[in-house]
């Protein structure tokens, strides 16, 4: 598989059941794209959650329904208690050419990762369904071990900016770039503030 990152804005994700599973997956993509969940009954999550949600049973939808209920949306979810339903699920979202994911049963062609967020990153961590606790202990890693991980990011922008007005060598730019990374009191530094870190930057890297 490829991992790609995918701006879901205005683009209907189907979430087929009404489970714990489901609201897992509803609050996956909640509050990005237009999410909207059928099944019988919902957890509690679910009716909180500000998903559109469609009461059906999708046991007695023969395949023709299926497809019905699978077109037109982005994603299919196929999130029931039952493999062999997800699996009829996942075969007629592929057979209106809609992309799908499957909780259990047949695969789909799309799987969800752990995903790590800041508010200027995104890190998403999958190991193709077999180990979903391991790439749980990936994302918690990741976050404890770079708290200050937004503010490096705006701090990378404010030195790229910089960097490119007074220093034309592109080698010399990243080399300043990654050593600013590298550097532990910069990051310690963050913990004050972008200006105490930034003061730093400059007085190790720009007026050096």
């Amino acid at each position: 598989m490829i991992p790609l990152l995918i701006d879901l804005s205005g683009r209907c994700v189907l979430i087929c059941g009404g489970g714990e599973v489901a609201a897992r997956k509803a609050a996956f993509f909640l509050p990005e794209a237009e999410v909207t969940v059928v099944s019988r009954s919902f957890a509690s999550p679910l009716l909180r959650s500000g998903a559109r949600l469609v009461e059906a049973d999708l046991d007695l939808l023969d395949d023709t329904g299926l497809r019905a209920l699978c077109s037109g949306a982005y994603l299919v979810v196929a999130a029931t208690s039952d493999p062999a339903l997800n699996g009829r699920i996942v075969r007629a979202a592929r057979s209106e050419g809609v992309l799908a994911n499957s909780a259990s049963g047949a695969g789909g062609d799309v799987q969800l990762p752990a995903v790590a967020r800041g508010e200027r990153y995104v890190v998403a961590i999958g190991t193709g369904g077999e180990s979903p606790g391991m790439a749980r202990f990936l994302r918690e890693t990741i976050e404890q071990a770079f708290p200050r991980l937004d503010e490096m990011i705006a701090l990378q922008a404010r030195l790229r900016r910089r960097l490119q007005d007074g220093f034309p060598d592109q080698q010399q730019r990243s080399s300043l770039l990654r050593a600013v990374l590298e550097d532990g009191e910069i990051w310690a530094a963050l913990g004050q503030g972008e200006d105490s870190a930034w003061a730093l930057v400059e007085d190790r890297y720009l007026h050096a």
